[in-house]
């Protein structure tokens, strides 16, 4: 993986001195495209900030690899383009994962090909924010913890014109990203714009073997603001990714393109009066169309294969902040969310049964049998200080879903009574946050979080989805989970001395048990549907568990030092049970331990990570995983600002070339010279990129 290395809080165009900057231009209403704002009394409880990823994460090839150095977090890789977050063992639907407070895109493809982190700009992305599982009922159904991307806002300190341009490069597969920004501030309106093109070719690993796993990718946005007054601000924002010619290592087709297009609109009404005292309102609309096949393959002789998909999503929300009493902070509203997909595989069959057939013969499969699902939410949420120290949190929602399959195939519609299907679901939260001191505050929370099947877990029929071989079948009769999880969390920081600034430390533990966990499971009674020699025979059915759960805990340290200097540890652990099977569920990631030296200069700053994964023998063999081999790697990331504006940055990963791959990676999958074991990661990798700001 690249390393960018980028200039942090650095305001575009900045002037040559603070002094001469203009104090008294117009204050500018804050849209809610934040949760987290750093203010105690008000920010949810378990929450971590991801920020200064200009520095932090370099050159990253989609959104997803900006996940990498947060603690809890891994991906689930099935190249180097199909790559989705996991937090804490959740993945997928589990996360509510979001753009700026609640914009969604969700994807076309079965196989998660184009997962909502691949449509949008990396270096858009100014921090991430994480709630740690569902201890807030705001911003739609949470199972497993809200993900929110925070985009590129205006400065609104420094009016005009700025921008900046940057490019880079990374010798393991010679690849190249460029982007260009400008952004136009004013005091009534404000413009942002990017354009960006990243070029990726296939990537060694530490072994010397090339992997499969090129894309290239075109992405522009653009942002408009205006202020009707300083209490009143509208924000439209439109962004659109293509991406091209995409090698998926560990899934059975390749992409031909994917373009999505995503509109969002936010309107703030602030300082309404004494009681009610603010209105914010969203709406976004996605459309993704996504063109896949196995042209490249070994299976292409055998049978041609081409699927067209689209998804689309709409969705909005609006919320009343209320203040009838002093200590009292009520939120309430209505949000909604619609996901429609359609699509077809088309089959041209050229031999059967190992017989190559006289005439081809074609066949036409329906992958989404155009089904939609309708989540309609209300909730409310109130905090309440029982002194300045102390604050207590409790929310409610409830979501009325809506699913429908509209165009079953003929064997889908034999297996189920297909009706639209409507499904009512509580969710709740209480919390306690106690500020100790400047120095200590300590959190505990309860979140009963409940999420509704998602499609693939509903309708799929006869497709290969998991990381086994196994053919999958939806269940449009399945309970929605349910996550009852339990934390408590505390961090703070002590002075030292000796030439030791700071001790600062942030700890949580947490336990979660399931109702209706949903995961695929053999059935022997149904046989599969396309290549009916191959093997495995059988199918698997998406079911509900009855019993599983999960606990963990992370760990992070840090120590400043010499006034610039500072070493770090993150520890990060989730153990899983399903004792339906008597093993542990899928896709749960090893013990993960990071240490990094660093120095942190305003013109100069480095770091040294060594990351230590554990061996991984708690596994799901149900799923298809294998036991995963512990590794390590060294990693150095370097920025220097030699002059003004200019930012250059240099980065070593995976210095001693190690070849391993995650446990959470997809095994490879009609690939030739590969058997089916996990995609392995790149090996030593070397990069450089250098920026201009104006």
């Amino acid at each position: 993986m690249l390393i960018c290395i980028l200039v942090t809080n650095m305001s575009f165009g900045q002037k040559q001195k603070e002094t001469e900057k203009d104090t008294t231009k117009q204050k500018t209403t804050k849209l809610d495209e934040v949760l987290i704002t750093g203010n105690k009394n008000t920010d949810p409880v378990l929450t971590t900030v991801s920020s200064n990823h200009e520095k932090k994460i370099v050159q990253p090839k989609n959104v997803a690899d900006l996940f990498n150095a947060i603690n809890g977090f891994s991906v689930i890789k099935r190249g180097n383009y199909a790559i989705d977050p996991s937090f804490r063992g959740s993945q997928y639907e589990q996360l509510n994962i979001q753009y700026d407070g609640g914009a969604k895109a969700m994807h076309a493809c079965p196989n998660r090909m184009d997962p909502i982190t691949t449509h949008i700009i990396p270096e858009e992305i100014t921090k991430i924010e994480i709630i740690k599982g569902p201890y807030t009922v705001r911003y739609g159904a949470t199972f497993g913890g809200i993900i929110n991307m925070v985009t590129q806002k205006p400065d609104y300190e420094d009016y005009g014109l700025h921008g900046k341009v940057s490019a880079g490069y990374e010798s393991n597969g010679s690849s190249l990203v460029n982007l260009a920004q400008l952004q136009y501030i004013a005091a009534k309106y404000d413009i942002v714009t990017n354009v960006g093109y990243r070029d990726f070719g296939n990537y060694e690993d530490g072994d010397g073997i090339e992997i499969p796993s090129s894309f290239r990718s075109t992405d522009y946005g653009i942002k408009i603001g205006y202020n009707f007054t300083e209490n009143q601000r509208f924000q439209a924002h439109w962004r659109q990714s293509f991406g091209r010619d995409v090698l998926h290592a560990a899934l059975p087709m390749d992409t031909e393109y994917d373009n999505s297009s995503i509109i969002s609109l936010d309107y703030k009404l602030d300082n309404m009066g004494p009681i009610l005292k603010s209105l914010t309102a969203k709406a976004y609309y996605s459309y993704v169309d996504h063109l896949m096949t196995n042209t490249n393959r070994p299976s292409f002789m055998m049978m041609e294969a081409s699927s067209a998909v689209d998804a689309t999503t709409i969705g909005g929300k609006l919320e009343f902040n209320w203040k009838p009493i002093e200590k009292l902070n009520v939120f309430s509203g209505f949000d909604a969310m619609y996901i429609a997909r359609d699509g077809g595989r088309t089959r041209l069959v050229k031999i059967m049964n190992s017989n190559a057939l006289p005439m081809p013969m074609t066949f036409n499969d329906k992958v989404w049998q155009d089904s939609y699902i309708t989540d309609l939410g209300a909730f409310t949420e109130l905090k309440y200080n029982f002194n300045p120290k102390t604050i207590l949190t409790a929310g409610i929602r409830y979501d009325h879903v809506v699913s429908d399959i509209q165009d079953p195939e003929d064997d889908f519609a034999e297996m189920y009574d297909l009706e639209k299907r409507t499904e009512h679901n509580f969710s709740g939260t209480i919390s306690v946050k106690k500020i100790v001191s400047d120095k200590f505050t300590l959190e505990a929370a309860y979140g009963r979080g409940v999420r509704s099947a998602n499609m693939i877990e509903r309708f799929i029929n006869h497709f290969n989805v998991g990381q086994d071989p196994f053919e999958y079948i939806g269940n449009p009769n399945l309970k929605a989970e349910v996550n009852n999880q339990f934390e408590i969390g505390f961090k703070g920081q002590e002075p030292l001395k000796n030439g030791f600034n700071t001790f600062k430390y942030e700890v949580s533990f947490y336990y979660s048990f399931f109702e209706n966990y949903i995961v695929g499971i053999i059935d022997p009674t149904i046989t599969r549907k396309f290549n009916p020699i191959a093997q495995p025979r059988n199918v698997k059915v998406f079911q509900n568990l009855n019993e599983a759960y999960k606990t963990g805990f992370e760990v992070t340290t840090q120590v400043n030092f010499l006034e610039d200097y500072y070493f770090k540890a993150d520890f990060a652990y989730v153990y899983a049970k399903n004792k339906d099977l008597s093993e542990s569920l899928p896709l749960t990631p090893p013990l993960t331990t990071r240490l990094s030296f660093g120095i942190e200069k305003e013109k100069f700053w480095g770091n040294l990570q060594y990351n230590l994964v554990s061996k991984q023998d708690n596994i799901s063999r149900s799923f298809g995983e294998t036991e995963t081999s512990g590794y390590q790697t060294l990693d150095v990331r370097l920025g220097l600002r030699p002059i003004k504006n200019i930012t250059l940055g240099v980065a070593a990963i995976n210095i001693f070339d190690e070849a391993y791959n995650s446990h959470l990676n997809f095994s490879f999958t009609n690939q030739a010279n590969f058997d089916r074991t996990p995609i392995t990661e790149p090996g030593r990798n070397l990069s450089v990129f250098l920026q201009y700001k104006f």
